[in-house]
């Protein structure tokens, strides 16, 4: 399953989207792919609407094989430094593209929470 966040508005229920599922299917292979807003939760010290952290949940997600991508397009283009995003998270040359292989090439079915 490849989740795909472009606002980081929905990245809470994103998330919770992706522990239910696991819950459900623990051998799911799930790859979130971020770009545009969608990059700011995975991002050094990036809170939600009430203060709560994201990095613990990105961690604990990331412990049971969740595979978190960031856009390097949308750093440079917004001119966010590469090393504040999250350790967890990789880097890729476009989500959007990222996304396009997940689907066409690797057989993921796309989830848009």
């Amino acid at each position: 399953m490849v989740y795909h966040v472009n606002d980081s508005a929905n990245a809470m229920a994103a998330l919770r989207n992706i522990k239910n599922h696991l819950n459900a299917a623990p051998d799911a292979k799930i790859v979130v792919v971020t770009h545009s807003k969608g990059i700011d939760f995975l991002l050094d010290g990036a809170m939600d609407k009430n203060g709560n952290p994201y990095e613990p949940n990105v961690q604990a997600l990331k412990t049971k094989g969740v595979d978190f991508r960031v856009c390097n397009n949308t750093l440079k283009s917004r001119k966010i430094d590469s090393s504040t995003v999250l350790p967890e998270a990789s880097i890729v040359p476009s989500g959007v593209a990222e996304i396009g292989k997940l689907q066409a090439q690797e057989g993921y079915v796309y989830l848009k929470p």
